[in-house]
């Protein structure tokens, strides 16, 4: 197996032949002398031939030596310019953002903060990922999450947000014909229309204030992937369901919906900006992830799974 070209040897080398001196070489690289002469010495064995001749008062390129320092020094050269590119973009917010956020939750709460992105970090670009399905943060190339949750996946880097919360929700015209229950036993003579990515979508848990547990199973003429695509049926009286707050939020300010069982809750869960493991991060990561942080913490924030 051929062995990869002693970039570091030849970056030293070119040094030496730059300031012509080991002893500045060593001073402008934070080398020690004998290290410095150690690459040399290894490179000139590589190569099989001497790069320099050296007196103790002269340093004098071999005809080898002058042949390979074009090269060595535009090895070194490029290797500069690519820590420095890096360094400036790392203290720069710059280059795209992987974003992956549930549907609904996107549209309503993260799309209408983008401009504000935008005019905040202009060499910033996002590539918004909406779906309710889970994703692979690593496996799929995300640079980061919002997800709602009760407990976020162990491997990632999660930073909690602010508490999220689910209501029961029908139409006034559909509870005036089927009647309003009180306890979570009686929805099992209801409708109720189901969401696929709840955290247990076949078992609905309430808790009352006083710690009273009860779990039902839903039945109905409809389940959806997505909170929103529930809303029509529920404006038409086909059933009650468990809603984020932001979706119903208007329906229930217009008296389109009402709060069904307001004494009986279901489990808090989170949000959360989630990141794969490791670091330090890019500039433009963290510098999104904290602008989210910011924006989405301000006021409480409902959602779905």
């Amino acid at each position: 197996m051929p062995k990869l070209p002693d970039l570091e040897g030849l970056a030293i080398f070119a040094k030496v032949v730059e300031v012509r001196s080991f002893a500045r070489a060593a001073d402008e690289l934070g080398l020690s002398k004998a290290t410095i002469s150690k690459a040399v010495t290894r490179l000139e064995q590589r190569l099989g031939t001497r790069l320099f001749n050296r007196t103790s008062r002269r340093l004098a390129l071999t005809e080898a030596g002058r042949a390979v320092s074009a090269r060595a020094a535009r090895i070194l050269a490029e290797g500069e310019a690519v820590e420095s590119e890096a360094l400036a973009q790392s203290a720069t917010p710059r280059g795209l953002v992987r974003l992956a956020v549930p549907m609904s939750f996107g549209l309503i709460r993260v799309a209408p903060l983008l401009p504000e992105l935008a005019e905040a970090y202009p060499d910033v670009s996002v590539d918004l990922h909406l779906s309710d399905a889970p994703v692979d943060l690593i496996g799929d190339g995300f640079d980061m999450a919002l997800r709602i949750a009760s407990l976020p996946d162990s491997s990632l880097v999660a930073r909690r947000l602010c508490g999220v919360s689910r209501l029961l929700v029908a139409s006034p015209a559909y509870l005036d014909r089927r009647g309003r229950p009180t306890h979570p036993f009686q929805l099992a003579d209801h409708a109720c229309l189901g969401y696929a990515y709840l955290p247990t979508p076949d078992l609905w848990r309430f808790v009352n204030a006083a710690g009273e547990e009860a779990a039902v199973r839903p039945a109905g003429p409809l389940r959806a992937n997505n909170a929103d695509a529930l809303m029509p049926s529920l404006l038409a009286g086909l059933g009650l369901a468990v809603q984020p707050d932001f979706v119903v939020a208007d329906a229930l300010a217009a008296g389109q919906l009402e709060a069904v069982m307001p004494e009986w809750r279901l489990p808090l869960g989170g949000l959360y900006l989630v990141l794969p493991p490791g670091g330090p991060r890019p500039a433009r990561i963290e510098a999104v992830a904290d602008f989210l942080a910011r924006r989405l913490a301000r006021g409480r924030a409902a959602a779905t799974g």
